[in-house]
């Protein structure tokens, strides 16, 4: 361990939930909620103002719901949090080589490594200034921890929360763990948790005066001795800049158990090419393919096989999948499915055989498929007219069902477009998905976001980052003056001092210069169109944001 606090843990405050305020000025000092909206959806983020409530991350969104039903509840953007997340790393990299990156809000820094910090003095001052940077690049708030270890550091910053600084000074580290519960060690969670109170540990302090032997006894030698070490305030971990990704995954839970047999192979099918388009972005190939189930008695079942050499080619890795597929009884329904890839390699070694069966097993299935979705149309139809919905809801319902696992934000329908031909026109209107929180642009009324959709109707509050609150607009699902749009910086960049030419020989002064009046007004202006009819915040400010499956966002308090 160092002799001087200088590892750095910055953790940015209610990351996603803060975003969503700081670019929705009706939202600010309001409750919260990011996350997965349907009926199995969980929480991502709640802001500092929905946890008063009891609403943490990890949560049953409908847990959440009942208890904070006035808070806002909004569809990630993770496009937008990534680029957020990208300038904030770029401050870090700018304080020194070895930055470590946990996730999109979260980061290790070597202050030491990067000379810009070498006592507790340096130290705080490159904290504070770190966080003021923060603040003007992006106008949201993070915390900072500093210490001799990341362990200790990370500590510090949980303890700093929100918008603070709290550094740890050299030999007081035990002092300050003794105290604290065994939960904010790292590597003792809730299983542990529990076996350590049964055992009459709580604290830290009780933790260290155990000892070793007693820890190894309970929890194995490796987990029991690096607790031991951990409880001493002793941590020799680097920060290192480059973390080797392990595994490739994607998976999906779905709202509906599926029970449909051939619909789980399609969907394992089309996991498996999500998970080999990460696996090529990453530069990697892997060996071992995993397919995860979920029943739907929430029995988790995971199945691999490992191949003769690492590949990166969708039809190997979906030929796998399909095997694996076929050991498991997914006849009860299922609620979640996924494919990963392990065994990573930065090289492949294509299996040649295992290619020509999955060329072919891909033309059976895809005319089987072909079969079944006409089958399936059919009868839909059919359901639909007996229903007095006419073959035009069956199509939208159709539409619905393809569309749902398409990118946030596509049209509902996109896959029952597609199996058009060109030019042949569409049977039966198409409604478009509107997620909550997502962004919006008006032919008249400019930038705005959805605050909720339903029965034909989607409502917009038009505001940037820069406005006073806006109003509340509602509109028809298929107004085409309306589009997804991308999100408004929350911070503009300030334009550079303007350079006045030198006059001419022979001009007037100021000629070919325009009066100060016909310049730019300054940067920061937004035309009345974009803030939307008056400053001042509009029926149903402040209202609560509804599923995108409710009737409509009604006006109410946050």
């Amino acid at each position: 361990m160092r002799n001087e606090p200088t590892i750095l843990h910055l953790d940015m405050d209610a990351f996603y939930a803060s975003a969503e305020q700081a670019s929705k000025p009706s939202l600010r000092g309001k409750a919260v909620v990011v996350g997965g909206l349907g009926p199995r959806g969980v929480v991502a983020t709640a802001s500092y103002e929905a946890r008063r409530f009891g609403v943490h991350s990890a949560m049953p969104t409908a847990q959440a719901r009942r208890l904070a039903p006035n808070a806002a509840y909004l569809v990630p953007r993770f496009g937008f949090y990534r680029d957020i997340s990208e300038r904030v790393m770029g401050l870090l990299r700018e304080l020194s080589p070895l930055v470590e990156p946990l996730s999109l809000d979260e980061a290790f820094v070597d202050l030491e490594a990067g000379g810009v910090a070498s006592d507790e003095v340096s130290a705080r001052a490159v904290g504070e200034r770190l966080r003021a940077d923060i603040r003007a690049v992006t106008g949201l708030t993070g915390s900072v921890g500093l210490a001799a270890s990341k362990m200790l550091a990370k500590i510090a910053s949980e303890e700093a929360k929100p918008d603070g600084l709290v550094l740890i000074h050299a030999g007081t580290e035990r002092a300050l763990l003794a105290p604290m519960a065994v939960r904010v060690l790292p590597g003792v969670g809730p299983a542990t948790g529990d076996h350590l109170r049964r055992a009459g540990i709580t604290t830290v302090g009780e933790l260290a005066e155990a000892g070793e032997d007693e820890l190894v006894r309970m929890l194995g030698k490796s987990h029991g001795a690096g607790l031991y070490a951990m409880a001493l305030a002793r941590d020799d971990r680097p920060v290192v800049a480059e973390r080797e990704t392990k595994s490739v995954s994607v998976e999906d839970t779905y709202d509906v158990d599926i029970h449909d047999r051939t619909r789980v192979r399609l969907e394992v099918q089309r996991l498996a090419a999500r998970c080999v388009g990460r696996l090529r972005a990453s530069g990697h190939s892997g060996r071992t393919v995993v397919l995860k189930v979920r029943r739907y008695d929430f029995s988790t079942l995971t199945r691999s096989e490992t191949l003769r050499g690492p590949t990166d080619d969708p039809s190997v890795v979906q030929e796998a999948a399909a095997r694996l597929l076929e050991s498991v009884d997914t006849t009860g329904g299922v609620r979640l499915l996924g494919v990963g890839v392990s065994g990573l390699a930065d090289y492949t070694q294509e299996d040649l055989f295992a290619q020509a069966a999955g060329a072919r097993a891909a033309a059976e299935a895809a005319e089987r498929t072909g079969r079944a979705d006409e089958a399936a149309r059919t009868e839909r139809a059919d359901e639909g007219e007996a229903r007095g919905a006419g073959p035009d809801g069956a199509l939208i319902r159709e539409a619905r069902e393809k569309g749902a696992d398409g990118p946030v934000g596509a049209a509902v329908g996109e896959g029952a477009a597609a199996e058009r031909g060109p030019g042949e026109p569409s049977t039966a209107p198409v409604e478009r998905r509107w997620p909550a929180g997502h962004d919006v642009r008006h032919a008249e009324y400019g930038p705005g976001w959805v605050q909720g959709s339903g029965v034909g109707r989607v409502t917009v509050r038009f505001e940037t980052p820069q406005s006073a609150p806006g109003r509340v607009r509602t509109f028809a699902v298929d107004d085409r003056d309306l589009e997804l749009s991308e999100p408004v910086a929350l911070v503009l960049e300030q334009a550079p001092p303007a350079v006045e030419p030198e006059p001419e020989q022979g001009a007037e002064p100021g000629e070919g210069q325009r009066p100060d009046a016909e310049r730019g007004q300054g940067r920061g202006a937004e035309p009345e169109a974009e803030r939307g009819p008056g400053a001042e915040s509009g029926p149903g400010a402040g209202s609560s944001v509804s599923d995108s499956s409710a009737s409509a966002a009604s006006p109410g308090g946050g």
